[in-house]
């Protein structure tokens, strides 16, 4: 198969405002290194993790929510998840769905015109557990916002499935981020899990695995957003911010608070939890300056866990639920390559309910 040398991309050049990602019509097109391949992208999903690092909402010199624009002051020495500094020029986008067109040294050529989508978490081959040696894809090295990417051969998970590209690349960010927090909080069947902001990516994973696993699912969601939130599978479903969160609930126990917005409603949150409750957190969309009374912390017996670095079956076990149809994605738009500024900009306005991609 001939391959072009050059690709179309669109390469964020600094942090910033949406003005830092610049359409570029011939960039170099990569080539698979050892134990790496080469994926024609077909789609491509949106996450918070790319305005995040782009923004350069990181770093602890911010403490806003998350805004998707250009802050005042950005510190240069942790402006990513991994708290480093990140190199730019930067093809940024985690969530591909393609086809290998080529592999590099140690791959079998058989994988050669396999359907895959990619495991964002970058891990070391020879010590995949260590998460001292993890990097994020779009991040740490460039992503799928082009319309050639390599990774590692490991890293691009083949897929047998009817649903279509865009609808794949809904997938690996927000539902593996969405697992890995119901692993680590060892959710089950006798829990009753609540989650904010229910209607976004990681929200409405999160309740679709934790329905998966037998809890019982609360949603928050703002009123508009509740038919779709409803196709979720949801128990019930609340207002976003009720300003009497235990009485909105009545009888309802929560054991499990799956999070990713905080922001001021985090101490109603956590004042919810049943003793011996479990709050599970991986983002804080609506600020990361929380207050909380320690008092309830301990006595109460509450178990807090974070969740960045997920455990490598999480990924391989997320794409037997997709061929199992265990799981099904919520694609709330498609936007060409070209037009991504206009794509963040309406995933940043949260008018949406479920994941945006674009397509090369």
């Amino acid at each position: 198969m001939k391959l072009p040398h050059t690709m179309k991309a669109m390469v964020t050049m600094g942090h910033g405002g949406l003005e830092q990602m610049v359409l570029h019509t011939d960039w170099p097109r990569p080539n698979p290194a050892a134990r790496e391949v080469l994926i024609r992208v077909a789609a491509c999903g949106l996450n918070n993790t790319d305005v995040n690092t782009r923004s350069g909402w990181y770093s602890k010199t911010v403490s806003d929510a998350t805004t998707g624009g250009a802050f005042e002051e950005v510190g240069e020495d942790d402006p990513t998840w991994g708290g480093a500094p990140i190199t730019f020029p930067r093809i940024q986008g985690a969530d591909i769905c393609g086809e290998i067109v080529a592999v590099g040294e140690g791959v079998d050529s058989a994988r050669i015109g396999q359907r895959v989508i990619t495991d964002g978490w970058l891990r070391d081959p020879d010590d995949p557990q260590n998460m001292d040696k993890t990097g994020y894809y779009g991040s740490e090295r460039d992503g799928g916002f082009a319309e050639y990417a390599t990774t590692l051969a490991v890293n691009a998970v083949p897929i047998t499935s009817d649903l279509s590209d865009a609808e794949l690349a809904t997938f690996s960010c927000s539902y593996s981020t969405a697992e890995g927090m119901l692993t680590r909080a060892n959710v089950t069947a006798q829990d009753t899990v609540l989650v904010p902001g229910a209607s976004g990516g990681v929200g409405g994973a999160l309740v679709q695995l934790a329905k998966r696993r037998g809890a019982r699912v609360i949603a928050l969601a703002s009123e508009a957003k509740h038919p779709d939130v409803a196709h979720l599978g949801p128990d019930v479903i609340l207002p976003r911010a009720p300003s009497d969160l235990r009485t909105a609930l009545g009888k309802e126990k929560i054991t499990v608070v799956a999070d990713v917005v905080g922001g001021p409603y985090w101490p109603m949150l956590i004042d919810i939890l049943e003793r011996g409750g479990r709050y599970t957190c991986s983002g804080a969309i609506a600020g990361p300056m929380v207050e909380l009374d320690l008092r309830t912390f301990y006595l109460r017996d509450l178990t807090f866990t974070g969740s960045t670095v997920i455990d490598p079956q999480v990924m391989q076990n997320l794409v037997k639920y997709i061929e199992a149809g265990d799981i099904k994605p919520a694609l709330a738009a498609t936007y060409p390559l070209e037009e991504l500024r206009d794509a963040q900009a309406a995933f940043i306005a949260k008018r949406h309910t479920g994941n945006i991609v674009v397509i090369p």
